[in-house]
């Protein structure tokens, strides 16, 4: 999954950077600028949704085995023959608990603000098309959106990485195998 939402990063990267390069004139296409931010955004969005939703979800999974090794009750669905001693296991999914809430308070943030600062710009960017504000507001905007963009790209791109590990040692750590569910 790491690897799919890493391409699909980049993909909405490229998209931006076209978007972009179109609105400067870099790149001479039959295509606007406004004809490719209406598609670009709506994927952007998508993406981020789905990079936001596999933080939470990670860090969910691993909260419920915590709290399947704690309270001792459910044990069957993580042991074929639980052991005497959880504690070893216990130590290692309370540190794979803290780096999954690290990953997302270092992601979600950035997700937001790429969100909102791209809403504001496609916003801006009509009415700028309908003579309300100037390009300098909508420019503004746009490369402040940017600049979110490149910053959690990159932070999720590292704890994309560092997530889909945790999830191979959280599944090695019960004998699961790494390509099961």
């Amino acid at each position: 999954m790491a690897y799919l939402l890493r391409f699909l990063l980049i993909t909405m990267v490229s998209g931006i950077l076209l978007t972009a390069g179109v609105a400067l004139g870099w790149f001479p296409i039959p295509f606007g600028h406004i004809q490719l931010a209406i598609p670009t955004f709506l994927f952007t969005i998508f993406i981020q949704a789905f990079v936001m939703f596999y933080f939470i979800g990670v860090a969910r999974l691993v909260e419920n085995v915590w709290n399947a090794l704690h309270s001792e009750a459910n044990l069957s669905e993580l042991f074929d023959s639980p052991p005497s001693d959880l504690e070893p296991y216990k130590k290692k999914v309370a540190r794979f608990v803290h780096e999954t809430q690290l990953s997302k308070r270092q992601t979600i943030p950035w997700t937001m603000l790429m969100l909102i600062l791209g809403t504001i710009a496609f916003l801006l960017g009509g009415a700028h098309d309908t003579g309300l504000v100037s390009k300098v507001v909508h420019s503004g905007v746009a490369y402040g959106f940017f600049a979110a963009m490149m910053i959690g790209f990159f932070r999720q791109w590292h704890y994309l990485g560092k997530s889909h590990i945790l999830l191979g040692d959280l599944k090695g750590l019960f004998g699961i195998s790494r390509d099961a569910m």
